[in-house]
């Protein structure tokens, strides 16, 4: 980093980590979208409740926040109307709607695969700049991860999404195509070091060198199924040269790859490549000089027109389990598909639904499977037998701690 960058990094040490959102502008239950609602920073406080302080400059869904509430009371957090995300994580949106511009111009729809997608931050952001009709297929190798991005996906109401539970390799050998690829690849994690102290005492020289190495190979799969004309990006939360701009150069080498100019401003205070005599353009995310915390992205097209081999393919006579012989664990279900009817609820009863409670709902409520919500956005399923309603809310998605706040947290105001 050289001393100044790295006297600025350190200093972040002593200051509070930055918390940010990003709001969903896909249409939610009744069809409207808490973008649509929160298109500018809110006004003054209300008690308890954090403001959005100021918007993420790189991505307009983005918001940074004064403080971090309880997000798990938010009823609103839990029904997908805005995804808590690391502020330099947002960078992909810019990356998407860079590339994006030129590439519809003669391609709508897109396919799309996110290889190592846990938890979903990602993935959720590409869904919400990706042309109307894309596919995205959002991948986990690791399987209780993979639930855990199926239920983020989920949540996020998710169009044309596809959680699968595979290796890159397994993509490989099925022969998917896809004109996206984000390798957001496994890594030392130094730049979780403020986040999470946790991974200071995981480092090694020899985690370093085995990063680097699983990195290019998770490459190389990837640019396999990569469509010519197509978009890899490559992103770590690490900071070294060796997982970061020499992984780009050998990328650039061998596949004789053409790396993206992503435009920038110089207020972003995003760094570039750090490797001496390397000057291809890549970003770098350092805390204490840019507002986030650390990551590195590079965005690189393989040469070539594109073919008309289609990305994905959806087998029936497998009960959606397998797309090309590859693992599906779900199909996500969109808000969309719940039961119409749809019953609001107060704030501590929307808390009980969410912990896996039974509730009961009016008396003029229709027998059967209804739809809960909160505020006009959908929390999910009950079935209503009249004097109580039994909860139908996935086990493992519901509030664990049995402490409970005295006041409602509610992070947007609607």
């Amino acid at each position: 980093m050289g001393s100044e960058r790295f006297s600025r990094y350190m200093e972040a040490f002593d200051e509070e980590a930055p918390v940010s959102i990003r709001l969903n502008p896909q249409p939610l239950g009744d069809g409207s979208s808490v973008a649509e609602n929160n298109s500018a920073p809110s006004g003054q406080p209300l008690k308890n409740r954090p403001r959005m302080a100021e918007q993420v400059p790189w991505c307009e869904e983005g918001y940074y926040l004064e403080g971090r509430p309880q997000f798990t009371f938010d009823p609103l957090f839990h029904a997908g109307c805005y995804y808590v995300q690391e502020a330099a994580s947002m960078f992909i949106t810019h990356i998407l709607r860079t590339i994006l511009s030129p590439l519809t111009s003669y391609l709508s729809p897109l396919n799309s695969l996110d290889m190592c997608a846990a938890p979903g931050g990602k993935s959720t952001a590409m869904l919400s700049v990706l042309p109307e009709g894309s596919t995205l297929v959002s991948n986990e190798p690791i399987p209780t991860r993979a639930q855990i991005l199926l239920e983020n996906i989920t949540k996020w109401g998710a169009r044309n999404c596809i959680v699968t539970n595979n290796y890159p390799r397994d993509f490989r050998k099925a022969k998917a195509r896809f004109d996206i690829i984000l390798c957001d690849v496994p890594c030392s994690g130094e730049g979780m070091f403020r986040k999470d102290p946790a991974t200071i005492g995981e480092w090694s020289l020899q985690n370093v060198e085995k990063c680097w190495r699983l990195q290019r190979e998770i490459v190389a799969d990837a640019w396999e199924c990569l469509n010519p004309g197509g978009i890899l990006i490559y992103s770590t939360c690490t900071f070294n040269t060796k997982e970061n701009e020499e992984n780009v150069r050998w990328i650039m080498d061998t596949y004789d790859a053409e790396p993206i100019t992503i435009p920038t401003e110089p207020s972003w205070n995003i760094t570039g490549s750090l490797l001496e005599g390397f000057d291809a353009p890549v970003y770098r995310f350092i805390p204490g000089i840019t507002r986030s915390e650390g990551l590195f992205v590079c965005a690189l097209k393989k040469r070539g027109a594109r073919s008309e081999e289609c990305g994905v393919r959806n087998d029936k006579s497998k009960d959606n389990r397998f797309i090309l012989n590859l693992k599906v664990i779900s199909l996500p279900t969109p808000h969309s598909s719940l039961p119409e009817v749809k019953i609001d609820l107060p704030y501590f009863e929307a808390l009980k639904y969410l912990r896996g409670e039974a509730i009961v709902l009016p008396a003029d409520t229709p027998r059967g499977i209804v739809t809960v919500s909160y505020k006009g956005f959908s929390l999910g399923p009950v079935k209503n037998i009249g004097n109580r309603a039994n909860n139908l809310y996935p086990k493992p998605w519901r509030i664990k701690t049995t402490h409970l706040p005295t006041e409602p947290v509610e992070i947007l105001q609607l």
